[in-house]
C-alpha cells in the first residue's frame, strides 16, 4: 500500500500547488452556473425547473478541465514508466490517482452545490438530493475520463480528443444524476436513480482504472 499512498500524496500536492487544487474546478463551476440567469433570465421558476440539470452540466464541464493533467504531465516527464516498476499493481496506482482527482474536483462540486442551486433558485426540498446525486455520480465521471486520458496520453494537446471521447460515456451518468433531481422536483421516486447513479460508479470502479491500467500500458509498450 505504501507506493499507492504515497503517489495519491503526490498527486494531492501537485494538484494544489500546480493545478490550483479545487478552485480552479470551482472557479469553472460558479463561471456557468453565474452565466446561466443572465443568458435565460431570472423569470420565477424557469430557472429552478431546468437548475438540476445545468448543475450537472457544470460539473461535467469542471471535470473535463481537470481531466488533462490525470496523466499527461507524468507521461512528458517519464514518471508513468516508473509507475510500471512500482511494487503495486498500475491498475491501483491508476485509482489512486483518481481518487485524488475525486477529491480535488469532484468532492468539492458536490459539496458546493447547495450554495449554487440556491443561485439557480432551486427549491430547499431538492438541494439535497443534486447535491447526493453529485456526490454518487462524480466518481463515475473521474473513472470514465481516466480511461479516456489514458487513451489519449500520447497525443499532443489531445484535450478535445479525450473530451469527444468522454462526453458520450458520461450521457448515462448525466440521466440519472439530473434525471434524480427532475424526479425529486416533481414530486415522484428518486431513489432508483440515485441507485442506479451508485451501480454506475461502483461498475466504472471496477472497469475504469483496469480499463485506463491497460491503454497506458499500450502506450508505454
Amino acid at each position: 500500500m505504501t507506493p499507492i499512498l504515497a503517489l495519491f500524496r503526490r498527486d494531492l500536492t501537485l494538484a494544489f500547488r500546480v493545478g490550483g487544487g479545487p478552485w480552479l474546478a470551482l472557479a469553472f463551476f460558479a463561471g456557468v452556473i453565474l452565466l446561466v440567469p443572465l443568458g435565460l433570465g431570472a423569470a420565477p421558476g424557469q430557472l429552478a425547473a431546468v437548475g438540476p440539470g445545468l448543475l450537472w452540466i457544470a460539473a461535467v464541464l469542471a471535470v473535463l478541465l481537470s481531466l488533462d493533467r490525470l496523466f499527461q504531465a507524468d507521461y512528458e516527464d517519464g514518471s508513468l514508466e516508473q509507475l510500471l516498476l512500482a511494487d503495486a499493481p498500475l491498475s491501483l496506482l491508476v485509482l489512486a490517482k483518481c481518487a485524488a482527482i475525486w477529491v480535488t474536483t469532484g468532492l468539492p462540486l458536490a459539496a458546493a452545490s447547495p450554495f449554487f442551486a440556491i443561485q439557480l433558485q432551486v427549491d430547499e426540498e431538492i438541494i439535497p438530493v443534486v447535491a447526493l446525486s453529485l456526490l454518487i455520480g462524480t466518481p463515475a465521471l473521474t473513472l470514465i475520463g481516466a480511461v479516456t486520458a489514458a487513451l489519449t496520453v500520447s497525443v499532443r494537446r489531445g484535450g478535445l480528443l479525450l473530451s469527444l471521447l468522454a462526453l458520450p460515456l458520461f450521457v448515462p451518468v448525466v440521466i440519472f444524476g439530473a434525471g434524480a433531481g427532475a424526479a425529486a422536483a416533481s414530486g415522484l421516486p428518486y431513489g432508483g436513480a440515485l441507485m442506479l447513479l451508485g451501480g454506475l460508479s461502483l461498475f466504472f470502479l471496477v472497469i475504469g482504472p483496469i480499463a485506463a491500467a491497460a491503454a497506458l500500458r499500450l502506450h508505454l509498450s
